[in-house]
C-alpha cells in the first residue's frame, strides 16, 4: 500500500502531527508539505492519499484548497482521509474542519480527525502575537494535540487497507 500525505505547516505543529500518523500507518508513505516541496509528484500512483492542514485566520492554507481543486477527480478515485489541527474544540473545530474541505470529500473519505493544535507564540509573528494574546489572552506557548485521535485515525486507515489488500 503507498500513501501520499500531503500537508501544509505554518509553524511546526500539522508536520508534527504528520510525523505521529506516519509512525503508525502500515505502507510506503510519503509526506510532502505543499508549502515548501516543489518536487512534483503524482497522486495516481498512490493508493491512499491524506490531506491535513491547520487554522489560520479563521481558513485552511491556500495551498490545501489549491491542491483539492486541481485533484478533485483523483481524489474521489482513492481512499482519503482528512485531518485538520485547529486549537479550537468541539462544535467550533466541526465547523472550522467542514468549512476547510468540500462536502464531497468528506462524504468520500475513509478516514475524518480533528488533531487538536497548538498556538506555538514563540514561532509567530509580530501581528500573529498580536492578534493571538488580543482574541485568546495567549502569550505562551500552548499544546493540545490530541495522541488519541491521530492513532485512531492510523487504525481506522489501516483497517480498511488491509481488507482492501
Amino acid at each position: 500500500m503507498k500513501t501520499l500525505i500531503v500537508y501544509c505547516s505554518s509553524h511546526g505543529t500539522t508536520e508534527k502531527a504528520v510525523g505521529l500518523l506516519s509512525e503508525h500507518i502500515e505502507g510506503e508513505i510519503l509526506s510532502v508539505d505543499l508549502k515548501r516541496e516543489k518536487t512534483i509528484f503524482d497522486p495516481n500512483n498512490f493508493d491512499t492519499i491524506i490531506i491535513g492542514g491547520s487554522i489560520h485566520a479563521g481558513a485552511i492554507q491556500r495551498k490545501i484548497k489549491q491542491f483539492i481543486q486541481k485533484y478533485h477527480d483523483v481524489l474521489l478515485e482513492r481512499n482519503v482521509g482528512l485531518f485538520l489541527c485547529c486549537f479550537r474544540e468541539g462544535e467550533t473545530a466541526i465547523q472550522q474542519f467542514n468549512d476547510a474541505f468540500p462536502q464531497e470529500l468528506r462524504k468520500n473519505s475513509v478516514a475524518m480527525g480533528l488533531f487538536g493544535g497548538e498556538l506555538l507564540v514563540s514561532k509567530m509573528n509580530f501581528f500573529e502575537r498580536k492578534v493571538v494574546k488580543k482574541v485568546d489572552g495567549i502569550t505562551a506557548d500552548q499544546s493540545h494535540l490530541d495522541m488519541e485521535a491521530i492513532y485512531e485515525f492510523a487504525t481506522r486507515l489501516n483497517r480498511l487497507n488491509s481488507l482492501v489488500y
